[in-house]
């Protein structure tokens, strides 16, 4: 295992290399970051007080990367939901054949299972066996904010809410208004509906099938457009995202960040290399160089749905059939997300420790299971999965006072944890999607394996 995850390492390096200016680009940002928390630019930003020209300067500097980045990011959201309704009519039509469409369906639900699953069983046992929780009460009621009280209460209710009507809620009553409001379960729902109508209606469906073809084809080269830009755009999403808490975190959050920074890397280090050793003949190494580019993108944007498009360029245009691509990649972007079930299972049991909440093995797997649950229904953009946690600790018996305390210090440390779990989330799709692909013969391997004629993605 060691010289396996060697490999894995030299393949990432190779990549990194391959993508060097992205690499600079987030490194760069963590410095300039850091910089600005020390100045503490983005409150003085927030409060329009400043005592210095200098202070000014670097004021407006910051307002510019943050609108830097957050163009970045609308830009590529801005392809995502005509991507993702054009790739799933396509694959689905191109597939035809409802019993392919089933197989393909299952295959993927039972991977994205036994991924997740495997997720919540290693944050749980990594936090209860090395409990970060003791002794870090102080710590969190330093980070407190009583203002944070009415978010908390919002946000149990709309989780009880969601949890109750969640199969309701995946079904649109007016896929129009979905489309408006950026419902990605829902979307995704009314075109899988559509798309398998489309292939059961005979070459009838060609003009309609066309046009989405077209729609697919002029995304990804939107996609290729916007991601010329990827360099300064990531740079100023990393240098806004450390300045609100600098690199100083890290010393007073070193426990659990070390759990949960642990428990991803066994999901990327050996449970994904496992998947693929045991359920295709894809060479791992040689993978993990494919997909790097949408790696990068992903710890910078911390939004598995912003880099969709790049995930499926990187598949495709390194061996993956579009047919698997459409059909598994955005299912997954918005279903799959074991990086978050993970952080919730690891970061629940942590506040429950904190508190000196008991710990039994029920209180444990009901925690799993609403981590499950919690982490399939929230949506794939910076924040969401922690937003789902609050019903999960209501449930558990911490008192209101408790609740926000605790939320408190989970805000404060969301956005860095948030960088790595995306990445997480977003290896596990093209880990799947290579597993079904290979199963199913969709793999062009001469493609694959040939790194030196990789088409550059960024």
């Amino acid at each position: 295992m060691k010289l396996h995850v060697q490999t894995l390492f030299v393949a990432i390096g190779l990549g990194i290399k391959r993508n060097w200016h992205i690499f600079i680009a987030i490194i760069i940002g963590i410095i300039l970051g850091n910089y600005l928390f020390e100045h503490n630019i983005p409150t003085l930003a927030k409060e329009n007080t400043w005592t210095t020209s200098f202070e000014l300067y670097l004021i407006q500097f910051w307002k510019i990367l943050n609108v830097i980045g957050q163009a970045f990011i609308r830009v590529i959201q801005m392809v995502v939901i005509p991507l993702v309704c054009s790739a799933i009519v396509v694959g689905i039509s191109s597939i035809g054949d409802s019993k392919q469409i089933g197989k393909f369906g299952s295959q993927m639900i039972l991977y994205y299972g036994i991924i997740t699953l495997l997720a919540v069983i290693i944050g749980a046992i990594l936090v209860v066996t090395i409990k970060p929780g003791i002794g870090i009460q102080d710590v969190m009621s330093i980070t407190t904010d009583q203002n944070l009280q009415s978010i908390v209460d919002n946000a149990i209710q709309s989780q009880r809410d969601n949890i109750g009507n969640l199969f309701l809620s995946m079904i649109p009553q007016n896929p129009l208004e979905s489309l408006s409001k950026g419902e990605m379960i829902p979307i995704i729902f009314f075109a899988l509906i559509f798309s398998i109508a489309l292939s059961k209606v005979g070459e009838i469906n060609r003009p309609i099938v066309s046009f989405f073809e077209s729609v697919f084809a002029a995304t990804m080269k939107v996609t290729d457009w916007i991601m010329i830009f990827a360099a300064p755009g990531i740079f100023a999403l990393t240098s806004v995202a450390v300045s609100s808490f600098g690199l100083g975190i890290f010393s007073t959050i070193s426990k659990f960040f070390s759990v949960v920074f642990f428990g991803f890397c066994i999901q990327l280090f050996i449970v994904y290399p496992l998947i693929l050793k045991i359920f295709s003949k894809v060479p791992v190494g040689t993978f993990y160089t494919a997909i790097i580019e949408a790696l990068l993108v992903a710890f910078g944007t911390a939004s598995s749905s912003a880099t969709l498009p790049l995930t499926i360029a990187c598949c495709e245009k390194r061996g993956i059939s579009h047919r698997i691509c459409s059909f598994v990649l955005p299912l997954g972007a918005t279903l799959n997300m074991d990086g978050t079930a993970l952080f919730q299972t690891i970061a629940v049991i942590f506040l429950m420790q904190a508190y000196n909440v008991s710990i039994e093995l029920v209180q444990i797997i009901m925690v799993m299971v609403l981590a499950i649950i919690a982490s399939s229904t929230c949506a794939g953009i910076p924040g969401a999965g922690l937003i789902t946690i609050a019903l999960v600790l209501n449930g558990l018996g911490l008192s209101p006072d408790q609740l926000v305390k605790g939320f408190a210090f989970l805000f404060t440390v969301d956005r860095v944890v948030d960088m790595f779990r995306t990445t997480v989330n977003v290896a596990s799709d093209a880990v799947v999607a290579a597993v079904i692909a290979d199963n199913e013969n969709e793999i062009n391997y001469d493609l694959l394996t040939n790194t030196d004629e990789y088409k550059d993605i960024i």
